[in-house]
């Protein structure tokens, strides 16, 4: 869901940096083939993936959620010379879709693509993170966090999508809507926790960008 006027966010995305070519082309296959392209983060949200790791130059980046590959190619942008991109992925389905994009990508060698149930497979990263990017289940969202906030480096950033899941989380959830209410949880913890600094964006879905101090 867009919390922005239409012509506003029109405005922001024809001002803002264009969409390279090699994830326009993947973005286009993506709405063709795959059954909720919707998840994809888009040209939009995208660049602004892009200029937070460029801005905070990682040497490691941790991706929970892969999809397509659009989101690790952004955050590849502001990777350092010698960084590493770990993202992970539990659907086996999207492997070949996810090399094909990566192999012609400027960052091939720099993006490590795991299969597997993230909280198994997190634990067994040894680097430590300067810059995450939470975009999976939504129910695991409080889990994830607690695995990766004691390997994350000092004024590292964690980035969680989906935070205001269009609107739901401003209101009393359904006892069996199991995502809204982790996502309402999640905030909370994201607000209350002392580890971390986190500001709350109502861009697409509600971007949270989180500061370890």
């Amino acid at each position: 869901m867009d919390f922005i006027l239409k012509n506003i966010d029109s405005y922001a995305v024809e001002h803002s940096q264009s969409e390279p070519l090699l994830l326009q082309e993947l973005k286009k296959e993506t709405w063709q083939k795959m059954l909720i392209p919707r998840m994809l983060s888009g040209h939009y949200q995208g660049r602004l993936l892009s200029m937070i790791s460029k801005l905070s130059k990682p040497k490691s980046i941790l991706e929970i959620g892969t999809y397509t590959g659009y989101s690790a190619l952004c955050l590849a942008e502001g990777l350092q010379t010698k960084g590493l991109l770990h993202t992970i992925d539990h659907n086996e389905e999207l492997i070949n879709f996810q090399k094909k994009y990566f192999d012609r990508s400027e960052y091939k060698d720099q993006i490590k693509l795991y299969l597997g149930n993230a909280l198994d497979v997190i634990p067994k990263i040894e680097d430590k993170f300067d810059l995450v990017f939470i975009d999976a289940d939504k129910i695991n969202y409080v889990n994830y966090f607690n695995l990766i906030i004691d390997k994350m480096n000092q004024g590292g950033v964690i980035l969680s999508d989906n935070v205001l899941w269009s609107g739901k989380v401003t209101k009393k959830p359904n006892p069996k809507d199991l995502d809204t209410i982790a996502l309402i949880s999640y905030n909370k913890l994201l607000k209350s926790d002392p580890r971390i600094e986190t500001v709350m964006l109502p861009i697409r879905d509600g971007l949270t960008i989180s500061r370890v101090k």
